[in-house]
């Protein structure tokens, strides 16, 4: 019998308007539906050239040669656009997910850093029952709309020596939430600077607890 590899690769699809890199576990008899992870790039990789996206992030770490449990989908910003302005865009390439792959509607994640934090806070505000979770990296967001994701299990993360993206954009968005009841996760790498996605994305305690959530009944 010939066993099927776990497939990466990148995809023009012109349907909703980005390109993306698509990763596949291998088949697996045991699995009908996989979850799905939305991984959002930082402000460098944006353009045309899909390659960029295997620089940061599970991208990188796929390359590398690791295997996840989990369909993932890595879109690429335009230029001269970037995340909060994409946010339509990205729902619709969700849905195309949806119908297209094998996936749990039941556990679509979103993760994303710098920018890609921002397009996660944004893209959740917009559409904030149509996750299980979101981890938003050195990103900020909307803390008066903070009562969207009350409902959401979130964790987020950042270096406290960030000097592109405050740490107080992080913590204006956690406590937003908490005001509303919500119970975001916070966690502060003292040492870190604006890089706080590798020891992030390398740890696998962050995978299982993304994976360990369901989209939340309505």
């Amino acid at each position: 019998m010939t066993l099927q590899a776990s497939r990466f690769e990148h995809t023009v699809t012109h349907k909703v308007g980005l390109s993306y890199s698509l990763y596949q576990p291998a088949p697996d008899p045991a699995v009908e539906r996989w979850p799905l992870v939305i991984f959002l790039h930082g402000f460098g990789e944006r353009g045309t050239d899909l390659s960029l996206l295997d620089i940061h992030g599970p991208t990188k770490l796929i390359r590398a040669g690791q295997t996840f449990p989990f369909i993932l989908i890595a879109p690429q910003c335009p230029i001269p656009s970037w995340w909060p302005l994409e946010t339509e865009s990205l729902r619709a390439l969700v849905d195309h997910a949806l119908n297209t792959y094998p996936v749990d509607p039941d556990r679509v994640y979103l993760t994303g850093l710098s920018m890609g934090g921002y397009g996660t806070w944004h893209l959740a505000i917009q559409h904030p029952h149509l996750f299980a979770a979101i981890a938003p990296i050195c990103g900020g967001g909307i803390p008066a709309l903070g009562d969207r994701l009350a409902h959401l299990p979130i964790w987020v993360f950042h270096g406290a020596k960030d000097d592109i993206v405050p740490l107080s954009e992080s913590e204006r968005m956690v406590n937003g939430i908490r005001n509303h009841g919500g119970e975001p996760r916070l966690t502060v790498y003292p040492e870190a600077d604006h890089d706080a996605w590798t020891i992030t994305y390398e740890n696998p305690e962050f995978w299982a607890w993304l994976l360990e959530h369901r989209r939340p009944a309505r």
